[in-house]
């Protein structure tokens, strides 16, 4: 509990990366986002590369977390077809794609993100 206590006071936009599971052709990853700032935003987007087992990477991607209200915490999942989650050695936020508020674009959601993976063969940072 007190962990979550001093990130929340911290202003961080935290995403952890929680799981990966291969599901009918695809690789699912599930996101933690919780949005630890003073600002509710109505839409948060970011661009991701996928690396492979060579450090190549293999896809780039826009992963769209919606709206993320302040003090809350939502759970998304994204698949990525035609990849196996064991052929992903890494995943890096290579900047912010949409970071909208109800008035207008801001600039928190690269600025104060904080990123983590519970997955020790998929790192996931930036």
């Amino acid at each position: 509990m007190a962990a979550g206590s001093a990130l929340a006071q911290s202003g961080n936009f935290e995403i952890e990366l929680n799981s990966a599971a291969d599901v009918e052709g695809a690789c699912r990853l599930t996101f933690v986002a919780t949005n630890n700032t003073n600002t509710a935003l109505t839409e948060a987007a970011y661009e991701v590369a996928a690396f492979d087992a060579a450090g190549v990477v293999s896809q780039l991607l826009v992963l769209e977390f919606g709206a993320l209200p302040t003090a809350k915490t939502r759970v998304v999942q994204f698949d990525l077809p035609g990849t196996k989650c064991a052929a992903i050695s890494r995943l890096l936020v290579n900047g912010q794609n949409t970071c909208q508020a109800a008035d207008g674009p801001k600039d928190i959601c690269l600025k104060s993100l904080s990123a983590s993976s519970r997955i020790s063969t998929m790192p996931f940072g930036l």
